[in-house]
């Protein structure tokens, strides 16, 4: 099926709004970091969730819109559910908690604009020239010899895991993409979030009860932050920007995203990173950079 290809203007407003999106994105990590410091990995992964669910009940009670989207895309908001709800939340958090570096973290996810790209020709059908293909495969091994690397033998699960995040996210974000065509974006995340409150409610308050906390306003303010921020309100952008400029064109703005969350590392966590995670960083983002350019 041909999709319309939207204006010049309609895309560079579709980018505009895509790297906001990615703005709110790249503090993910730092604030998931300072929230396990008062709160339990599991706590936080799942309680983020709630969080957003319980103010997205909120906005679409106050503006009479359904609480519940259409029956037909009940399966894309699923998938969504299972993508950025649970999947990047948890993988993401483990592996932080496991002991991956914030910065670290950050050059792993590099790969995900590649990944959104490829589950997006791959649900668009669309024929991508074999370079989009050799570009992946570079990416890949560029993160690869990183992790071997500069990991210790105690990090491989957490670069398991943050794989595991970075293919919940690339799906997640291509079907929410595509429904943003037809629904504005602010909603998809929202009947995301609060379609899935059944289980996100329930797996909060005994998690709550069950886990030790010891909150602090570092822990509660990363809480804030990946709850209302990361899971919430980053999505309205986001989602918006990808309908307008197309999934892969505005989803080059990712490629900054590892080098902001770099950024963030240093400014609020103090991170010190060498010149290989700079150097793997900058790899991946010329990998994805073809894959962006080499898609049909």
């Amino acid at each position: 099926m041909r999709v319309a290809v939207p204006l010049p203007e309609v895309r560079q407003t579709g980018t505009a709004l895509a790297f906001l999106g990615v703005l709110a994105f790249s503090g993910s990590f730092p604030a998931t970091v300072y929230a396990m410091q008062g709160f339990d990995p599991w706590l936080v992964a799942i309680g983020r969730a709630f969080l957003a669910g319980m103010v997205a009940l909120v906005c679409l009670k106050a503006l009479r819109l359904p609480l519940i989207p259409p029956r037909r895309h009940w399966p894309a908001y699923a998938v969504m559910s299972l993508g950025v709800v649970f999947g990047f939340p948890v993988f993401s958090g483990l592996a932080l908690h496991l002991g991956a570096d914030t910065s670290h973290a950050a050059v792993v996810i590099g790969l995900l604009p590649a990944a959104t790209a490829a589950c997006a020709v791959l649900r668009a059908g669309e024929r991508p020239r074999p370079l989009f293909w050799a570009a992946c495969t570079a990416g890949a091994a560029a993160i690869t010899a990183f992790t071997l690397v500069s990991g210790e033998t105690a990090a491989t699960w957490s670069d398991l895991l943050l794989v595991g995040a970075l293919l919940s996210a690339a799906i997640a974000y291509t079907e929410g993409g595509t429904l943003s065509r037809t629904t504005p974006g602010w909603q998809v995340i929202s009947y995301t979030v609060v379609l899935s409150l059944p289980l996100t409610a329930p797996i909060t308050a005994v998690l709550a009860l069950t886990t030790p906390m010891t909150p602090t306003p570092a822990s509660l303010a990363g809480l804030a932050y990946a709850g209302l921020i990361s899971m919430f309100l980053g999505f309205f952008p986001w989602y918006a920007g990808l309908a307008r400029g197309g999934i892969a064109r505005a989803g080059q703005t990712q490629l900054v995203q590892p080098l902001l969350t770099l950024v963030w590392a240093w400014f609020l966590m103090g991170e010190r990173f060498g010149m290989a995670t700079v150097v793997a960083a900058l790899a991946v983002l010329a990998c994805v950079a073809i894959t962006q350019r080499a898609r049909t």
